[in-house]
């Protein structure tokens, strides 16, 4: 069944708004009649039934103009809406298509707008969609209410909802937060986005540079150090905490042809002798720094 077409443009719009009124009404009967021959796996009479009740989809989309949401989005949500009404209505029942189908085009409406809102989630609750779709127009009635320039506190709605006011003010803060794109141009001249102005998460260039700059001269440091080893130290270091592979004691004890722990002594000595030599460079270093300030 096709509810519509494109209706991306005013002109569109317009052509499917004209396109729809020449579709009959149809009577109690027939309506009746077509349902049935549905049911039984007629799909031009399913056609019938969707197509002789597009004006009545397009009526309630209206109703949700004020969010903001395109009229032929929310017209294309309806129409879905009525064809699943069409798919689930049983002509027995006693009541004509369009009651039914109401709600139908009003769940997929309002789904569709929760949707499209925002990136986060809103209406997680039943409670919570019905504030959402309930806030904006119960303002407005109170608003004709009081009369000119009045305003209309939380509290206000909260009582005319039966809810609480800090639900009112929690979902006036999210319907008031809607969604801004990072790359939306700002200032008058707009040569800046919001993105240029929010913070990065990773380190900036200047500590990159300095981690690079440090990492290297412990490098250096390790190095210089290495070499007031003997070879048998050196290669201890190498094998158990430079290799990509660390050699086992067992391993390193078999390489020299003594045991285990012997093999585990000399990591310890190396260990010790390679922390002195570091603690001694740095030291040397700062001493050469002091010199220099002086």
């Amino acid at each position: 069944m096709q509810a519509s077409s494109s209706l991306n443009s005013p002109d569109s719009l317009s052509t499917y708004l004209s396109e729809i009124s020449k579709y009959p009404l149809l009577t109690v009967q027939q309506e009746q009649d077509l349902a049935r021959r549905f049911r039984a796996g007629d799909y031009q009479a399913g056609h019938q039934l969707v197509t002789a009740n597009l004006r009545f989809a397009v009526k309630v989309s209206y109703e949700y103009r004020s969010y903001g949401i395109k009229v032929s989005d929310l017209i294309q949500e309806a129409n879905i809406g009525l064809m699943k009404a069409v798919q689930k209505f049983d002509p027995d029942k006693g009541i004509r298509l369009i009651s039914y189908a109401v709600w139908w085009i009003r769940a997929y409406i309002q789904n569709y707008i929760l949707k499209s809102w925002s990136l986060v989630k809103l209406g997680t609750t039943q409670a919570q969609r019905k504030l959402f779709f309930a806030l904006a127009r119960t303002r407005r009635e109170l608003e004709k209410l009081g009369g000119e320039n009045t305003i209309v506190d939380a509290e206000e709605i909260a009582r005319k909802l039966n809810v609480k006011a800090s639900d009112v003010r929690e979902m006036e803060q999210r319907m008031g937060g809607r969604d801004l794109s990072l790359d939306a141009p700002i200032g008058e001249d707009g040569d800046s986005t919001h993105l240029d102005f929010v913070e990065s998460e990773g380190a900036s260039q200047v500590d990159e540079v300095a981690d690079r700059q440090e990492a290297d001269q412990t490098r250096a440091r390790v190095r210089q150090a290495m070499m007031r080893l003997d070879p048998r130290e050196r290669f201890i270091i190498e094998q158990r905490i430079m290799g990509d592979q660390e050699m086992t004691l067992s391993e390193l004890g078999e390489h020299f042809g003594f045991s285990r722990e012997r093999a585990r002594q000399l990591e310890i000595r190396a260990k010790d002798k390679l922390k002195t030599a570091l603690a001694e460079i740095m030291a040397q270093e700062a001493e050469g720094l002091t010199a220099v300030a002086v």
